[in-house]
């Protein structure tokens, strides 16, 4: 039986960048749902995109945004190969928005509620080069040079304002409501706040009780929207973090504990070993594993 739900690991990384091509691996691409947002960018060739069983023909230029929790396909219009620019991201963990604007994911929420379109023409990219964009992103992720996180996110976020500005055009407007939500956290994007947290000593129960749900359904839900359990989640995250701190600082071990939450650097460098199979300064000096 095929299931339609489709696991995303954005603990590893909040975001996928890849090219998909219709003559190598699965194809067409069966209907299937995620917890992130995808976008595709046509590269080669004309895609059949059905999204909550509407029907869009995205050609060569042409960019499909997908909202988080759609059931969505891919199919080809004919026998020629497609070749597209994938982004998935989790939006959460886009968070850095200026003090006059509400959250992005709380734009993107609204923008879905009142069904803004979610395909763009090639016209439509007069003057901006989105396949720029969506190449560069891929490029990045590919070699993983210092900083690539950084300009991934800078392009997304390039990306994230042409689609809104969209909207604008087509009568989109900030209501109060999208700025209601700004304080609030729920399942959808608590990792946005464990993120913002991870130097501190964060509790489960404490996570659970800002989504204003039981310990055990909160649980539940985290572990099948993110592979882990949430406890595994912030262990692992801070193990990412430490990582970032070894590769590309000279900082002192006490202090890199200190950052990312540990209790003390003892407590640091076992979870270290215990994930990664070497220790931190042994991890430094091979310039990662």
């Amino acid at each position: 039986m095929h299931a339609l739900f489709e696991v995303s690991d954005t603990l590893n990384m909040p975001f996928e960048c890849f090219i998909s091509d219709s003559t190598k691996g699965t194809f067409p691409i069966r209907p299937h749902w995620h917890y992130f947002a995808e976008m595709i960018y046509v590269l080669e060739g004309t895609a059949q995109v059905f999204d909550n069983h509407i029907s869009y023909e995205v050609p060569a230029g042409g960019f499909i945004f997908l909202h988080p929790k759609t059931i969505h396909s891919i199919y080809g219009v004919d026998d020629k190969p497609i070749r597209s620019a994938v982004i998935k991201l989790d939006i959460n963990r886009l968070s850095a928005t200026p003090s006059y604007s509400p959250k992005l994911t709380n734009i993107i929420k609204s923008g879905a509620d009142n069904q803004m379109q979610i395909y763009f023409p090639p016209e439509s990219f007069e003057g901006i080069n989105c396949k720029k964009l969506f190449l560069n992103c891929i490029e990045e992720l590919e070699k993983k040079n210092y900083g690539y996180d950084l300009i991934i996110q800078a392009n997304l976020y390039n990306i994230m304002m042409i689609i809104i500005r969209k909207w604008q055009e087509n009568g989109f407007s900030f209501e109060n409501d999208i700025y209601k939500k700004d304080t609030s956290y729920d399942i959808d994007n608590i990792t946005e706040y464990i993120d913002q947290h991870i130097n501190e000593h964060l509790e489960v129960a404490d996570i659970a009780e800002l989504c204003g749900i039981s310990y055990s359904c909160f649980a539940k839900k985290f572990k099948r929207m993110y592979g882990f359990s949430c406890k595994e989640y912030i262990e692992r995250f801070k193990i990412f973090k430490v990582e970032d701190y070894l590769l590309f600082t000279d900082f002192d071990l006490n202090y890199i504990a200190q950052e990312t939450g540990y209790a003390d650097c003892s407590h640091m460098i076992k979870q270290f070993k215990k994930y990664r199979g070497v220790t931190p300064k042994q991890f430094r000096r091979k310039g990662g594993v």
